[in-house]
């Protein structure tokens, strides 16, 4: 039997990805027409011995969560259960806090994901490899290749090649050390918790050495804080227990709202073999589509619009005569109005776009040319001005008519009355 964990971290994580997570916490933004926590659980839903799927995070429980868990339940016909954690505990001391939960019915081995990837998620490939690899005992880490210069952003692991053992780890490292990284996808049996009980106990110890004086409950909280990376992974590297599967399918992070569009473009392509009844095909009477367009079946869009490639449009969304929509994300309820153009944007909730306006953002694209290229989450700022990247607009936000918005961000809420180009409209 088997069991997963999706850590789908709190509020006040996920802060690159505002003003989007102000409506809808980051895990159930809809990438490629469906929440991103949605491909995860589908994923492990597919394997045979699954039987409960948990979902460790800091949000307070709310109606959105709830739902979405609720219809996934019911989609995917498997238990899933949300667990709050009290604090951020990080991803090894989650699980270590609920461990009694997910050892709970005697499950062999249990994956462990992090919500912000996107992936093929090639989960029944790591238990084949776990079972040709080590003993039961051992662990497995998703792996894949990156370029030198971005290896350094991600969790570098260095193998034996032969066996593919991880035989050194190192979180984020300040110089070259592997071009093998971290997918934040694992294969662990019941005995990691050995090894995170063994780093909770140490830092115990610690803390009642050095808080003599301080309040206890503050030691204990801050000795649940225990990071798998650099606490576990770290101390396991070398030991026989921790082997790497590298995988050439796709995988991205999704920590900025510009790798979102990116993300949704990697699962549009998927959908040609998992979900070709997501994708929309050109039809008498419909929107000319180009490439691989998601169009939800409750939005209105004129037939002489054309949409594509890498679009997603969530419920509701009016799309009026001549507009123009490339490489973006168009939220539910939004209206894009006659002749209005849309590239390398994200358009949220509810908002209107006047006619003849222009919309546009400038992609953060992996480079093409490189095959191991990821992509940069860029800092929102380089040498005093805001990097050009994907125009964004918050929920509720009108953008009169003939007037062009460029790589800017609006707060949500906005009436603008003019054009802006690289600026953070609060």
């Amino acid at each position: 039997m088997l069991k997963a964990v999706i850590l789908i971290g709190g509020p006040q994580k996920g802060t690159r990805f505002r003003p989007l997570s102000f409506e809808v916490p980051k895990p159930l933004f809809p990438v490629a027409g469906v929440p991103m926590l949605q491909h995860h659980i589908e994923a492990c839903s597919k394997l045979p011995n699954m039987k409960e799927i948990l979902v460790i995070g800091f949000y307070q429980p709310n109606e959105e969560l709830n739902r979405f868990l609720s219809c996934a339940q019911q989609d995917f016909k498997v238990s899933i259960r949300y667990l709050q954690e009290y604090a951020a505990l990080g991803t090894g001391g989650g699980i270590y806090h609920f461990r009694d939960q997910i050892l709970s019915g005697g499950p062999e081995a249990f994956f462990v994901m992090n919500a912000d990837v996107c992936s093929e998620f090639p989960l029944p490939e790591m238990l084949d490899f776990q079972k040709e690899h080590g003993d039961a005992y051992s662990f497995v880490i998703l792996g894949t290749t990156a370029n030198r210069k971005q290896s350094l952003n991600y969790g570098c692991i260095v193998e034996n090649e032969q066996t593919d053992e991880v035989l050194h780890y190192v979180e984020k490292p300040s110089t070259f050390v592997s071009d093998i990284i971290n997918c934040g996808i694992y294969l662990f049996t019941p005995e990691i918790f050995q090894h995170i009980g063994a780093v909770f106990q140490k830092n115990q110890q610690d803390m009642l050495y050095y808080d003599e004086g301080e309040e206890q409950s503050n030691g204990w909280h801050r000795a649940e804080v225990i990071r798998l990376e650099q606490d576990i992974f770290t101390a396991l590297a070398g030991q026989g227990k921790l082997y790497v599967y590298k995988t050439a399918r796709f995988w991205s992070q999704i920590k900025s709202a510009g790798s979102a569009i990116y993300a949704s473009r990697l699962y549009l392509n998927q959908y040609h073999k998992t979900h070709p009844e997501r994708l929309a095909t050109n039809r008498e009477g419909g929107p000319k589509t180009i490439g691989n367009v998601y169009i939800h079946p409750t939005s209105n869009i004129d037939p002489t619009a054309v949409i594509g490639p890498n679009v997603s449009i969530g419920t509701g969304v009016t799309i009026g005569a001549g507009v123009r929509v490339r490489e973006s994300i168009i939220l539910h309820g939004a209206t894009l109005q006659d002749h209005s153009c849309v590239l390398n944007s994200i358009v949220g909730w509810d908002s209107t776009i006047g006619k003849w306006a222009r919309v546009e953002g400038t992609p953060s694209d992996p480079n093409p040319n490189d095959p191991y290229s990821k992509i940069d989450s860029e800092t929102l700022f380089r040498d005093g001005k805001l990097t050009p990247s994907i125009t964004i607009l918050g929920c509720n936000v009108n953008i009169p008519s003939e007037v062009i918005i460029l790589n800017s961000i609006v707060l949500p809420h906005k009436d603008l009355n003019r054009s802006f180009k690289n600026q953070i409209i609060l």
